[in-house]
Formats: C-alpha cells, sequence, structure tokens
C-alpha cells in the first residue's frame, strides 16, 4: 500500500478559551460537581490522582440519582457519565501531562506532533493511557502466533468466543483460498487469521482512518504486507472483484440517539445491514461462502426484537443458509460492579451463507 495520506483520528484537543476552573485537593468536591452539572469545565491540577478521585465520586453521584439496573438505564447512565466526566481537563504542555505522579504516554507526541499546549478531557488522557499500554505490550489473541498491538482508536476484543468459532470454522474450511474480503478488519485479527490458514490475498477495509493507519504501520513492508491490502472506506471500499470468501465482523447492536462517531464499531444504523448484503451479492462468487459473526446480545437485553441476519433470510431472496454455529458467551466476572444478568443468555454466533 502506498504512503498513507489519512487523518488520524484523536481525541479533540481543546484550546484556552472559556473560563476553567480549578480543582484541586483542597476544592469542595460536591461544589465541583454541581460546577461540572452547570456546564462548565474544570482542570485538574497538582496530582493526576485528584482527577481519579473526581471522577469516582461523580459516578457515586450519577448511581444515586440515575437507575443502573436494566441495560438500557446503563447506557443512559453512561452517557450522561460520558458527557460530565470530559468537562473534567488536564493540560499537556511539550507532550507532558501537568501534574504531579501521571503515566507517560507515547500517544501525546505520536498524535499531537504539532501542538505544544493544549487541554484534553480527563476520560481522554485515561483512553489514552490504556490505549498505549496495550499498543505497546500487545494482546495475545487466540489462534494467532503473534501479538496484535492495536493502534489508539481501534475496536479489538476482550472476550474471544467469536475468535475461536471463526478460528475452528477454517480450520475445517476445504474450499478455495485465493482471495477473501474482510469488511472493517478493525486490528485486523481475522485478517491474520485468513493468511495463518492459507489465504493467498484478504482485501481489508475500514472507516475508521485509525485501523488503515495502525495495520500499515504493524505490517510495514513484511511479507504479510503483500498478502493483506487495505483501503479506507465504507462496507466493500474499491473492492469489487469477485472472492471465494466476505467475512463481516458488524457492530452488536442497533445505534442509538446518543452515539456518536466513536460507537461505530459497536452500533450499527438500520441501512448498514441491506448495503452489506446488496454489496456482497455482486462480490461473492457462486460457490463462495459469506461469514457474519453476530451474538444474540440485542435481542436478549431488550434493545430489539429484530436480528439482521434472519431477516435477510427470510426477505432478501439473495443468501441461503448453509450453518450457523453457536458458542456461550462466558459468564461476566463477579468483581464486576456492572449488573450483567443476561450474559449468562449471550451467544456467539457465526452465520454462513451461500448464494441462492
Amino acid at each position: 500500500m502506498s504512503p498513507n495520506p489519512l487523518q488520524v483520528h484523536r481525541p479533540e484537543p481543546i484550546h484556552e478559551g472559556d473560563e476553567i476552573l480549578s480543582y484541586t485537593r483542597k476544592s469542595d468536591i460536591q461544589e465541583t460537581i454541581q460546577i461540572l452539572l452547570s456546564g462548565k469545565q474544570v482542570l485538574v491540577e497538582e496530582y493526576y490522582s485528584n482527577g481519579l478521585d473526581l471522577l469516582k465520586e461523580l459516578s457515586s453521584y450519577l448511581k444515586k440519582s440515575l437507575p443502573n439496573q436494566s441495560f438500557l438505564e446503563q447506557r443512559a447512565y453512561r452517557t450522561e457519565f460520558r458527557n460530565l466526566s470530559n468537562r473534567i481537563l488536564l493540560r499537556i504542555k511539550e507532550h507532558q501531562l501537568q501534574v504531579k505522579k501521571a503515566p507517560e504516554i507515547g500517544w501525546l507526541a505520536k498524535l499531537y506532533p504539532e501542538l505544544s499546549d493544549f487541554y484534553l478531557p480527563f476520560p481522554q488522557v485515561q483512553g489514552l493511557n490504556s490505549a498505549w499500554q496495550w499498543y505497546t505490550n500487545g494482546i495475545q489473541i487466540p489462534g494467532l502466533r503473534n501479538k496484535i498491538h492495536p493502534y489508539y482508536g481501534v475496536y479489538f476484543p476482550t472476550r474471544f468466543e467469536h475468535v475461536l468459532v471463526f478460528d475452528n470454522w477454517l480450520k475445517r474450511y476445504q474450499g478455495p483460498k485465493k482471495s477473501a474480503i474482510d469488511v472493517g478488519v478493525g486490528s485486523g485479527i481475522l485478517s491474520l487469521l485468513m493468511v495463518q490458514h492459507g489465504f493467498q490475498k484478504v482485501f481489508g477495509t475500514d472507516i475508521n482512518a485509525n485501523a488503515i493507519i495502525g495495520l500499515t504501520e504493524s505490517m510495514g513492508d513484511t511479507k504479510l504486507s503483500r498478502k493483506i491490502e487495505l483501503d479506507f472506506g465504507h462496507l466493500f471500499g474499491k473492492w469489487v472483484k469477485p472472492t471465494e470468501l466476505i467475512v463481516f465482523n458488524p457492530p452488536w447492536l442497533p445505534t442509538s440517539k446518543e452515539s456518536n462517531k466513536l460507537d461505530e464499531a459497536i452500533y450499527y444504523n438500520e441501512q448498514l445491514f441491506p448495503d452489506f448484503f446488496a454489496g456482497a451479492h455482486e462480490r461473492l462468487l457462486s460457490e463462495g461462502h459469506l461469514l457474519i459473526i453476530f451474538s444474540n446480545l440485542a435481542q436478549i437485553t431488550g434493545v430489539t426484537d429484530k436480528h439482521p441476519i434472519e431477516q435477510e433470510l427470510l426477505i432478501g431472496g439473495r443468501f441461503v443458509l448453509e450453518r450457523c454455529l453457536k458458542k456461550s458467551v462466558k459468564e461476566a466476572s463477579q468483581k464486576t460492579q456492572r449488573n450483567q444478568h443476561w450474559r449468562g443468555e449471550e451467544v456467539v454466533e457465526l452465520w454462513v451463507l451461500k448464494k441462492l
């Protein structure tokens, strides 16, 4: 792939403008929460831990005022917490956080090379810190020989049931392996598995520029970069040539009113699946396979009773079901504070379709 001109996605820097009130260890934490509720911004000073304390108190305050039991209630709580917590700021100068005992975060120089003095919301800094640890240390994925090093802002799984189901299908696959398309390549796990199982060429797409930038960087000029070709684009991007295998790991929940650009790896809009199935039908060879990794999460949490793949098979007139492989999801840890009783009913699904 040629040098990448894509614009990296990063937390939006805030430059000094509106009044920003100081928060230190001597500040009244409840008064500070009221300041946040009024719409004003607060700057954490002195110690990084001051921001952690403020976030903890803010969470406690919201849990007392908002119901937080059902899946939909938890989504509403997270939205409100996100809105308020993003008014808590940290100052960055020369790519360093301007508080004591703060973590060293390499993304500050990598993503903001042209900026020397700006602010970021505290939760965004936390996200950058976590992402830097994943990026530098790497993550071992079941079935893959080497760790992945996910770029900032790129989805990667923390549970692996769907990866195991896909890997097991690949182990038993006896069809041609000349080419495949990975729609929404993300951190590259499915593409890497396909190459590892003998596919000669994988064409990956993503609407997240960071996914393309990150994979291009990690593959460099290795043999892998000649087996996996990437394109920044919606669904199939520029790939139009028919192929033996199309793989899609879409978002598992329908979009909500609160969704934003960062949620596109989690929530799907109503047009995503119709557009995908139409494009897949054009590009899949007559004896090829269409694989979709999905879940019953939306149904068991009461978000919707509609299943987009079942709907396509019922009324689409383009594909027929060959088989649907399912694997139960490991129940939530007893340590989690979030009520996830539905996890015991969650099942990941690998839908294997053929053209009619």
